[in-house]
């Protein structure tokens, strides 16, 4: 399995520095192999990506043990490239999926309080952390929201705050089997791989009609001084937009019949079709988006070069202002015995 990234590279964690120190790019906009992770490891290693603002770290399960590498700006203080935290080379993996924030009892934040307690009913399996507010999933598959609620986030239908954990009555009898949260967004798939997904859409993050990108594209209608025609179709799409959704609303992708995977950043999203595309939207300032360009959209769009490259996406996760995918060659088809 090889892992890539693209976006935000401003201190190298997806495309280290060169030999000088120097940022070779800043934006990464078309996925690049984050080759050469960790030189320590065995060839049978299971390898998962975690990204954050300024660094990435590689989580590394082999035959020779556990260990964490971390590349670019790690505590304030150097730059490393796939650098080992020596403290993590004595972890023992138990074989399961680490369920971090979730620990016994509760769970963990970035911001202190750090550990705070979660009531012992719920029953968690899957718990999204947004910058001030969490989505959590339970093992009937129900969801819960608390936190802030300013941009709809939370999908209660108001833009108020919860300090306890609140069913999520929208999706009340739906089967939830995954949940992601951006940073004042987020998203959850059903069972049967439908995705639907809350809060702010400023950026076209849920796949919905954005205002501010619906301008912008009308603004490209003008050519120097002279105003290209506009027809009325087209104003009433300009109309027709959201900023918040405080609901869930069921998103659709194009030629996508079920969605495996989900991953929101802080104003883009991806997603994972059934069939192992890639579907990314929303900011792309940083080609974030891994379309080519640094553009923005609010329409779920194929990554062509997983396609291109005869790759099946296994899995995807968003930083604030990149991505980071898993993906495996395409098996060949059986030759035609004549």
């Amino acid at each position: 399995m090889h892992w890539f990234g693209f976006g935000f590279n401003g201190f190298g964690q997806i495309s280290p520095a060169d030999v000088s120190g120097q940022i070779v790019k800043c934006e990464v906009n078309t996925p690049v192999l984050l080759s050469e992770m960790c030189r320590a490891c065995v060839i049978r290693s299971d390898c998962r990506v975690r990204g954050s603002w300024s660094s990435r770290a590689d989580v590394h399960h082999s035959d020779c043990g556990s260990h964490v590498c971390v590349s670019g700006f790690v505590s304030g203080s150097s730059e490393v490239c796939g650098g080992i935290f020596p403290e993590s080379l004595e972890c023992i993996y138990s074989g399961h999926l680490v369920t971090l924030p979730l620990v016994s009892g509760g769970y963990v934040t970035p911001k202190p309080p750090f550990f705070r307690p979660l009531r012992s009913d719920l029953c968690a399996v899957s718990l999204a952390l947004g910058s001030e507010h969490a989505v959590l999933l339970t093992s009937d598959g129900t969801v819960y929201s608390w936190g802030s609620g300013s941009h709809g986030q939370l999908g209660h239908g108001a833009l108020t705050s919860q300090e306890e954990p609140q069913v999520l009555e929208a999706l009340w009898g739906v089967p939830i089997r995954a949940v992601s949260a951006g940073n004042w967004h987020s998203a959850s798939i059903s069972t049967g791989g439908d995705l639907y997904m809350w809060g702010w859409n400023e950026s076209g993050q849920l796949g919905l009609p954005s205002r501010g990108l619906e301008e912008g594209k009308l603004r490209g209608k003008s050519c120097g001084n002279t105003e290209q025609p506009i027809n009325e179709d087209e104003k009433k799409q300009a109309d027709v937009f959201i900023s918040i959704q405080a609901f869930p609303a069921l998103v659709d992708v194009p030629d996508v019949l079920e969605i495996s995977r989900i991953s929101c950043g802080s104003r883009h999203t991806a997603a994972v079709s059934g069939t192992g595309d890639l579907y990314t939207w929303g900011w792309g300032h940083y080609g974030q988006l891994g379309h080519g360009t640094e553009n923005s959209t609010d329409e779920p769009t194929l990554v062509d070069y997983f396609a291109s490259h005869r790759m099946c996406v296994k899995d995807v996760v968003c930083g604030l202002w990149n991505t980071f995918v898993s993906a495996v060659p395409k098996e060949q088809p059986p030759s035609r015995q004549e």
